[in-house]
């Protein structure tokens, strides 16, 4: 199976490479172009991604992004509105209230643990510079393995606590159900 995905960052393609191993080892990764930041460009290149990555044998597609300063909820809902009715049973949209870095922090004790550091440089509104901080990230070296490894071993559950990630999971739960996929029950108690 190819799962199609396009994403803002280096860290959001991070992040989806370690659900990819988690959750569906199998599966192969295809990226699609980066999606420009301007209302138009979305417009246009949300159609023009799915059709790459349809022609490209993607099964599934996924599309990541930051809100950033907006309502989550109305930048997910914006969106979706731009897919095409032709791929909208093929996609997932994922839109991170501020920014992917507080999906990775959402559980502050255990980054902090992993990490080294403390607890309280993660309890922030915008943890982005503590993660990057944390990781040694600059802008020659991402950390996309680093950060893959680390949401592989996540306690993803805790992470349901923020909203526009448990939407994500729910929509990423569904889907699953369609594709050889078998994505852990974060709802089920242990």
């Amino acid at each position: 199976m190819k799962i199609g995905y396009s994403v803002e960052g280096s860290t959001d393609r991070a992040l989806l490479e370690g659900l990819r191993r988690r959750w569906c080892p199998q599966a192969q990764s295809v990226e699609g172009r980066v999606r420009g930041t301007s209302g138009i460009s979305q417009r246009r290149e949300i159609p023009n991604t799915c059709r790459e990555l349809v022609s490209k044998g993607a099964a599934l597609i996924v599309f990541l992004r930051d809100a950033n300063e907006e309502n989550w909820r109305a930048v997910l809902n914006a969106d979706t509105d731009r897919c095409c009715d032709e791929h909208k049973h093929l996609t997932v949209f994922g839109v991170c209230d501020r920014n992917v870095e507080c999906w990775m922090c959402a559980d502050r004790d255990w980054i902090a643990k992993r990490t080294a550091k403390e607890t309280a440089e993660f309890q922030v509104a915008d943890p982005k510079a503590a993660f990057e901080s944390a990781l040694a990230i600059t802008a020659r070296d991402r950390k996309e393995n680093e950060i893959a490894e680390l949401v592989q071993d996540a306690p993803l559950r805790n992470w349901l606590a923020n909203r526009s990630f448990e939407d994500f999971y729910d929509n990423l739960w569904q889907k699953s159900k369609e594709h050889n996929c078998r994505i852990e029950n974060l709802r089920e108690r242990q």
